[in-house]
């Protein structure tokens, strides 16, 4: 039996020689079909499943069209809706083009002007980058598009979601009317069809597989839970020690749900990372970074990051909230089963949401409308996933491990209590005695004002600084009462 190499397809030699160096030597069908295409200037809309190889498709003929010793200055254009997007098919241009002049730049918020323009003095032919910023730096003049003979569109449907149309409709009036077009999504809603007509002269559309496909394909098993939420992070805990579970996306809901998961995964001992809006770009490139590179396994992330995470090595993905639509869902579970290779997408459906999972059951044909009641000590969870017996939520070693494995050594060196029929604490004086409070009520009132939001960090740890209370005479059961109203007002 022979195979279909990117040769066969009239790719120059420089470029395939690039691709087989990381192992990349068969092209995937969304490639056999827009290659050829795109080499001879056809406009193009490529409709295929996540995680097929898209950006080769369109990024090989763009590289070899430009030539194979392009002039300085902005001649291709890849627009894409995410950050995370425009860093992967930054990485996966560059690495075709390895053996060639040609220059990339992603173009991208969150990250300071110069660094980018300074690329774009230096002659950068291919342009990556997100609405916004682009729109930005057309602008200011500091982007010059007048030049551009290639337009892509890339997550075409995802851009619609994100409310990027109009920026779309500017940069197409931005670039010569006279280009090559081609636009790529994984689904193709009525708005996109629209936005080609108008923008794309006689398109070829090619479907490489049907859009859905993606959910029902044998190599990704699709596990649906009725969870608790106050049980999640237990059987997730469980989860990451399945056996052959390797890097592990899970998607949450909220960005605050995504930090405060990866400090309790971390607390466990896992090795996680999370990518949401409150980080910074720095630290959203990090942490993807490193889950690329396996010094992190367990990635959390909402959905805005979820189109950047191409991994091919993602084994599991899990919906710690259940996606708002089916497309959604496609989209998070398209992170695993990559590249033919077996996946497990686990979904977690709170009592609240089995109306959304109702619409995505029925949607999507999968034949279950009451998910199974699950728990983290569920026998059918052990035997889904292939848990060890016996696997707890936390794994040896992690700090609340240690702690409790320590704790009656600690408890037996502690000394015993006074046996008194009042068991409330003494408080230490300035004079180094003690002496009991006058009254619960003004014991507690301290507490309450320290832990008011005028106090917190923001983030959940104690607070920083302590107020000082004022005293008059001796400390008198009424002065404390006086106060309690103020107490309760700042920490309201």
């Amino acid at each position: 039996m022979t195979f279909l190499t990117f040769s066969d397809l009239n790719i120059d030699q420089d470029i395939v020689d690039a691709l087989a160096g990381k192992g990349i030597i068969e092209p995937f069908p969304i490639q056999e079909q827009t290659i050829p295409l795109g080499l001879t200037g056809q406009d193009i809309i490529g409709q295929a499943k996540t995680g097929t190889g898209k950006t080769l498709g369109f990024g090989l003929p763009l590289i070899q069209r430009l030539g194979a010793d392009p002039a300085h200055g902005v001649k291709a254009l890849v627009v894409v809706p995410t950050r995370e997007l425009a860093v992967q098919v930054t990485e996966d241009l560059e690495l075709a083009a390895s053996n060639r002049p040609t220059t990339v730049v992603s173009i991208y918020g969150g990250k300071a002007y110069e660094g980018q323009v300074e690329q774009l003095k230096a002659g950068a032919q291919i342009v990556v980058g997100t609405p916004g910023r682009l729109i930005d730096l057309h602008r200011q003049r500091l982007l010059d598009l007048s030049h551009v003979q290639e337009v892509v569109l890339d997550e075409a449907d995802r851009m619609l979601d994100l409310g990027f149309l109009s920026d779309i409709e500017r940069i197409f009036q931005a670039v010569p009317a006279v280009r090559h077009t081609m636009l790529f999504s994984a689904t193709m809603p009525a708005p996109i069809v629209a936005l080609a007509r108008r923008f794309m002269t006689r398109p070829v559309h090619i479907r490489a597989t049907d859009p859905d496909e993606g959910l029902m394909q044998a190599n990704i098993k699709h596990l649906i839970y009725r969870a608790h939420s106050l049980d999640k992070d237990e059987v997730i805990a469980r989860i990451l020690q399945a056996e052959g579970r390797g890097k592990t996306v899970i998607f949450t809901r909220t960005k605050r749900a995504a930090a405060k998961l990866v400090e309790e995964l971390k607390d466990r001992g896992f090795n996680a990372a999370a990518v949401h809006g409150d980080l910074n770009q720095e630290q959203r490139e990090r942490a993807m970074a490193a889950f690329k590179a396996g010094k992190r396994d367990v990635l959390i992330a909402t959905d805005v990051a979820a189109r950047g995470i191409d991994v091919d090595d993602v084994t599991h993905v899990i919906n710690h909230t259940i996606p708002d639509d089916p497309d959604t869902y496609l989209h998070r579970a398209g992170r695993t089963g990559r590249a033919g290779k077996t996946g497990i997408a686990v979904t977690f459906v709170d009592w609240d949401d089995l109306h959304k999972w109702t619409l995505i059951d029925k949607a999507l044909e999968f034949g279950i409308p009451q998910p199974m009641e699950t728990y983290s000590s569920s026998p059918h969870l052990f035997e889904d996933l292939d848990i060890p017996a016996g696997t707890k939520g936390r794994l040896p070693g992690s700090s609340q491990h240690a702690a409790s494995a320590g704790a009656p050594e600690r408890a037996s060196s502690r000394p015993p209590r006074e046996s008194s029929s009042d068991s409330r604490p003494r408080r230490r004086t300035r004079s180094g005695g003690s002496e009991r409070p006058a009254a619960t009520a003004a014991e507690a009132a301290p507490q309450v004002q320290s832990t008011g939001p005028d106090s917190e960090t923001g983030d959940g740890s104690a607070p920083k600084r302590r107020r000082r209370r004022r005293r008059r005479g001796a400390g008198t059961g009424g002065e404390a009462t006086a106060s309690a109203p103020q107490q309760a007002s700042d920490g309201e």
